[in-house]
């Protein structure tokens, strides 16, 4: 049988277990950051940045 042939999963229930509030993700602390920047960094030190790393592409 064929990847695509396959019968659809149903994932209502997971997604209802885990999003109690009807959230999908965790509200914004307000923070912003140069994403762009951050992950240049991050591919450049081949893991992802420490707290106090983040820190500096904070955007005030």
């Amino acid at each position: 049988m064929l990847a695509t042939q396959r019968k659809p999963v149903d994932v209502t229930h997971d997604i209802a277990y885990y999003a109690k509030d009807s959230r999908l993700t965790e509200p914004s602390d307000g923070k912003r950051y140069e994403w762009r920047k951050m992950i240049e960094r991050s591919k450049e030190l081949g893991r992802p940045l420490t707290e106090e790393e983040a820190e500096k592409f904070r955007v005030e």
